[in-house]
C-alpha cells in the first residue's frame, strides 16, 4: 500500500526503517572512493589511482572491509612477501624452532693435534653470524684440539645449490641485501670494515670482520679534511678482486668511527676464507685445507651449536627485512615438510600451506624466494588481508606482530612517526618499482585493524605519504 494511505505516524515509522535499512546497509559497503587525504597524497607523488591497491579492514574479520580499493588485482608486494613467508614459518615450524649446525671430529686427538679431518654441517642456520662462528671454533678447541692434521670441511648439501649472479636483480651486487642462501651461511657472506680516524698519524685504521684467509686487507687509509659527505665515495673501495681489499681513496677525518658493510667479491669461497680466518684467529693450526664436502655417514656429531630460536629470528628478517635470512627460512620449510632444501620443494610446500591454513577464497599467491626481492612474486590485497586476519586468531599473533617495525620506533619505520600519534606495526616493501606497508594499526576507539597498501608504478617509492595518510586515517576509525 502506497505510504499516502496509511496513517501518518505508521507512515512515519515505515520511511524511519528504510532510512535505517538504508544506512546499515551502506554501513556494511566498503568505502569505495579514495579517502580525500591519500588521494592528494598520490597526486602529489604522480602516482595515478590505477597503480595502487589499497584496504582496511577489521583484524578479526567481522564486518566488511572499511576501504577496498583495487584489492583482487594481484601485485609484486616487495619485502612485505616477508609477512607470509614468517608467519608461515611460525605457523609450521613454531617460534621455538632452532637451526642447529653439528661438528663432527674424525680421526683421534693426540697432544692438542686432531689427526684427520674436521666436518662443519650447515643446516640452514640464518644467523651464523662471527661471533656465533668465533664460539663454534672456541668449542672445537674446548675438546683439545689446537692443530689439525688433515682438513677443514664445509658440508652445505642440505641446500641445493642456488647459483645467483648477485649483480643480476639491481647490478648493486656488492651490497649484502643481494647475498644468496647458503646451507653453511656464515656472516650473510659479507664483509664489515671499522674505520677509526688516528689524527696523530694522519691515518685511519682499517679493521675487516671476519679475517678472510688469501685475502690481502689495507690496514690503514690516508685521513682527509672535509665534512663526512659521501664518505663512501671519498674512499674509492676496490673490492673487486676477491685476493685484496684496497682503497684508492682517503677517510674524511670529521667522519669519527664508522662502519661499512659489503658483500665478498666471490661469495662461493667466503665460508671458506671465513672459517680458515677465524681457525687462525683463534689461534688454531691447518696442515691441510678449508674444502667442501661431506660428513661421512658413519660420524656422529662430536657437539652441535643452536641457533636463536625463530621467534628472534623473524624481528630481524621483518623489522629491518633482511632477504636472505627470509630466504634461509624459505628454503628451510621446504627441507623440514618435504626433506629437500630447494626452491620448489619450498614452492610446494608454501602453496600447500596456504591453501589448507588461509583458503582459496582469495586465491593464491606466486611464491618465488619468500624475501619479496624478486620480480616474480605476486599477491593481492585481498589475500594477504586475509592472512593478516587469520594470523590474528592464531596461537603465534604476538609473535609476528611483535616481529613487525613498529612506527616511529624502530626498523624500517624508525622514522615515520604517524601525525595522528596512533600506534601500527607495519611491515615494508621497496623495489625499483613496487612499494608499500602492510599489518595493524590500533584504532582510536581500540579496535584494531589490517592495512595493505601497495603500489606498482615507476614512482612507487614517492607514495610513501599517502601510504602513512592512509594508515593516519585507519586509527580513525
Amino acid at each position: 500500500m502506497p505510504l499516502a494511505f496509511l496513517p501518518a505516524r505508521r507512515a512515519a515509522l515505515v520511511a524511519a526503517f528504510a532510512v535505517l535499512v538504508g544506512a546499515s546497509a551502506a554501513a556494511q559497503q566498503p568505502f569505495q572512493q579514495l579517502p580525500p587525504e591519500v588521494d592528494a597524497a598520490l597526486a602529489r607523488a604522480k602516482v595515478p589511482r590505477d597503480a595502487v591497491t589499497l584496504l582496511v579492514a577489521d583484524a578479526d574479520a567481522v564486518q566488511p572491509p572499511r576501504l577496498a580499493w583495487r584489492s583482487q588485482v594481484p601485485v609484486n608486494p616487495a619485502s612485505i612477501m616477508k609477512l607470509v613467508t614468517t608467519y608461515a614459518g611460525l605457523d609450521l615450524l613454531g617460534p621455538a624452532f632452532t637451526w642447529a649446525t653439528p661438528v663432527y671430529v674424525d680421526g683421534p686427538i693426540r697432544h692438542g693435534v686432531l689427526q684427520g679431518n674436521l666436518y662443519i654441517k650447515g643446516q640452514g642456520d640464518p644467523k651464523l653470524v662471527i661471533e656465533r662462528l668465533w664460539l663454534l671454533l672456541r668449542r672445537v678447541q674446548g675438546l683439545g684440539i689446537q692443530a689439525i692434521e688433515g682438513d677443514i670441511v664445509l658440508d652445505r648439501s642440505a641446500f641445493e645449490a642456488i647459483e645467483a649472479d648477485p649483480n643480476a636483480f639491481d647490478g648493486e651486487g656488492l651490497r649484502p641485501y643481494n647475498a644468496s642462501p647458503d646451507a653453511l651461511l656464515v656472516n650473510f657472506k659479507s664483509v664489515v670494515m671499522t674505520f677509526v680516524p688516528n689524527r696523530g698519524a694522519a691515518t685511519a685504521q682499517v679493521s675487516f670482520d671476519p679475517p678472510l684467509a688469501g685475502v690481502a686487507m689495507q690496514p690503514t687509509v690516508p685521513l682527509s679534511a672535509g665534512d663526512c659527505g659521501d664518505w663512501h665515495g671519498t674512499l674509492a673501495a676496490d673490492v673487486a678482486d676477491p685476493a685484496r681489499l684496497r682503497f684508492s681513496g682517503s677517510y674524511p677525518t670529521a667522519c669519527g668511527e664508522k662502519t661499512w658493510a659489503l658483500a665478498y667479491a666471490d661469495p662461493r669461497s667466503y665460508a671458506a676464507r671465513a672459517v680458515g680466518g677465524m681457525w687462525a684467529e683463534v689461534g688454531g693450526r691447518l696442515k691441510g685445507t678449508v674444502r667442501d664436502g661431506r660428513v661421512p655417514a658413519e660420524l656422529k656429531p662430536a657437539f652441535e651449536i643452536v641457533s636463536p630460536p625463530l621467534a628472534e629470528v623473524i624481528r630481524d628478517i621483518n623489522k629491518y627485512s633482511n632477504n636472505v635470512m627470509a630466504q634461509q627460512l624459505f628454503l628451510t620449510l621446504g627441507l623440514q615438510q618435504k626433506k629437500r632444501g630447494s626452491l620448489d620443494a619450498s614452492r610446494t610446500t608454501m602453496r600447500q600451506w596456504w591453501n589448507n591454513r588461509i583458503g582459496t577464497g582469495e586465491g593464491q599467491p606466486v611464491f618465488d624466494n619468500g624475501s619479496g626481492l624478486s620480480r616474480d612474486e605476486r599477491i593481492t590485497a585481498g589475500e594477504l588481508a586475509k592472512m593478516l586476519q587469520v594470523a590474528w586468531r592464531s596461537p603465534v599473533m604476538s609473535e609476528l606482530m611483535s616481529s613487525l617495525p613498529a612506527s616511529g620506533v624502530d626498523g624500517t619505520l624508525r622514522r615515520r612517526a604517524l601525525r595522528s600519534g596512533g600506534a601500527a606495526h607495519l611491515k615494508t616493501g621497496t623495489l625499483r618499482d613496487a612499494a608499500g606497508v602492510a599489518g595493524y594499526v590500533d584504532g582510536a576507539s581500540g579496535r584494531r585493524y589490517v592495512v595493505v597498501a601497495i603500489a606498482n608504478h615507476a614512482n612507487a617509492a614517492a607514495a610513501r605519504p599517502a601510504f602513512d595518510a592512509l594508515v593516519d586515517w585507519a586509527t580513525q576509525d
